[in-house]
Protein backbone atom coordinates (compact mmCIF):
# COMPACT_ATOMS: atom_id res chain seq x y z
CA UNK A 1 0.00 0.00 0.00
CA UNK A 2 1.37 3.39 -0.98
CA UNK A 3 1.74 6.35 1.37
CA UNK A 4 -1.26 8.28 0.04
CA UNK A 5 -3.46 5.20 0.32
CA UNK A 6 -2.41 4.69 3.96
CA UNK A 7 -3.12 8.35 4.71
CA UNK A 8 -6.54 8.10 3.05
CA UNK A 9 -7.40 4.98 5.03
CA UNK A 10 -6.17 6.55 8.28
CA UNK A 11 -8.39 9.61 7.73
CA UNK A 12 -11.44 7.46 6.96
CA UNK A 13 -10.95 5.22 9.99
CA UNK A 14 -10.20 8.13 12.31
CA UNK A 15 -13.31 10.00 11.18
CA UNK A 16 -15.47 6.91 11.61
CA UNK A 17 -14.12 6.30 15.11
CA UNK A 18 -14.71 9.93 16.07
CA UNK A 19 -18.29 9.74 14.82
CA UNK A 20 -18.98 6.54 16.74
CA UNK A 21 -17.24 7.82 19.89
CA UNK A 22 -19.34 10.99 19.86
CA UNK A 23 -22.44 8.86 19.58
CA UNK A 24 -21.39 6.63 22.47
CA UNK A 25 -20.96 9.57 24.85
CA UNK A 26 -24.33 11.06 23.92
CA UNK A 27 -27.65 10.14 25.49
CA UNK A 28 -29.21 9.11 22.18
CA UNK A 29 -30.66 5.64 21.70
CA UNK A 30 -28.18 3.58 19.67
CA UNK A 31 -29.52 2.14 16.44
CA UNK A 32 -27.60 0.57 13.58
CA UNK A 33 -28.75 3.35 11.27
CA UNK A 34 -27.54 6.06 13.64
CA UNK A 35 -24.18 4.39 14.22
CA UNK A 36 -23.61 3.91 10.50
CA UNK A 37 -24.72 7.45 9.72
CA UNK A 38 -22.40 9.00 12.28
CA UNK A 39 -19.48 6.85 11.12
CA UNK A 40 -20.03 7.87 7.49
CA UNK A 41 -20.47 11.53 8.39
CA UNK A 42 -17.31 11.54 10.51
CA UNK A 43 -15.35 9.83 7.74
CA UNK A 44 -16.55 12.23 5.09
CA UNK A 45 -15.80 15.36 7.09
CA UNK A 46 -12.35 14.17 8.09
CA UNK A 47 -11.55 13.54 4.43
CA UNK A 48 -11.90 17.29 3.81
CA UNK A 49 -8.45 17.55 5.41
CA UNK A 50 -7.07 16.29 2.11
CA UNK A 51 -7.79 19.75 0.70
CA UNK A 52 -4.93 21.05 2.87
CA UNK A 53 -2.54 19.02 0.72
CA UNK A 54 -3.31 21.34 -2.20
CA UNK A 55 -1.80 24.25 -0.28
CA UNK A 56 0.87 22.33 1.64
CA UNK A 57 1.85 19.28 -0.46
CA UNK A 58 4.70 18.21 1.88
CA UNK A 59 2.52 18.11 5.01
CA UNK A 60 3.34 15.13 7.21
CA UNK A 61 0.70 12.41 7.56
CA UNK A 62 0.47 13.01 11.33
CA UNK A 63 -0.33 16.71 10.81
CA UNK A 64 -2.90 15.81 8.18
CA UNK A 65 -4.45 13.27 10.54
CA UNK A 66 -4.67 15.94 13.24
CA UNK A 67 -6.44 18.32 10.87
CA UNK A 68 -8.73 15.48 9.80
CA UNK A 69 -9.55 14.71 13.42
CA UNK A 70 -10.43 18.32 14.14
CA UNK A 71 -12.65 18.48 11.07
CA UNK A 72 -14.22 15.15 11.99
CA UNK A 73 -15.20 16.50 15.40
CA UNK A 74 -16.27 20.05 14.57
CA UNK A 75 -17.30 19.53 10.97
CA UNK A 76 -19.75 16.70 11.53
CA UNK A 77 -21.51 18.60 14.32
CA UNK A 78 -21.96 21.59 12.03
CA UNK A 79 -23.15 19.48 9.09
CA UNK A 80 -25.59 17.59 11.30
CA UNK A 81 -27.00 20.83 12.71
CA UNK A 82 -27.36 22.24 9.20
CA UNK A 83 -29.14 19.09 7.96
CA UNK A 84 -31.53 19.10 10.92
CA UNK A 85 -32.43 22.74 10.25
CA UNK A 86 -33.03 22.02 6.57
CA UNK A 87 -35.16 18.98 7.42
CA UNK A 88 -37.27 21.01 9.89
CA UNK A 89 -37.72 23.75 7.29
CA UNK A 90 -38.72 21.19 4.66
CA UNK A 91 -41.15 19.42 6.96
CA UNK A 92 -42.52 22.74 8.15
CA UNK A 93 -43.05 23.85 4.55
CA UNK A 94 -44.87 20.61 3.71
CA UNK A 95 -47.10 20.89 6.79
CA UNK A 96 -48.04 24.48 5.91
CA UNK A 97 -49.02 23.50 2.33
CA UNK A 98 -51.00 20.40 3.36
Amino acid sequence: MQEHERTFLALVVTGALIGIAKLLVSSEVLTFRLILGRALLGSATSMVAGVVLVQIPDLSPIALLGIGSALGIVGSQYIELLLRRRARALVGGINEKG
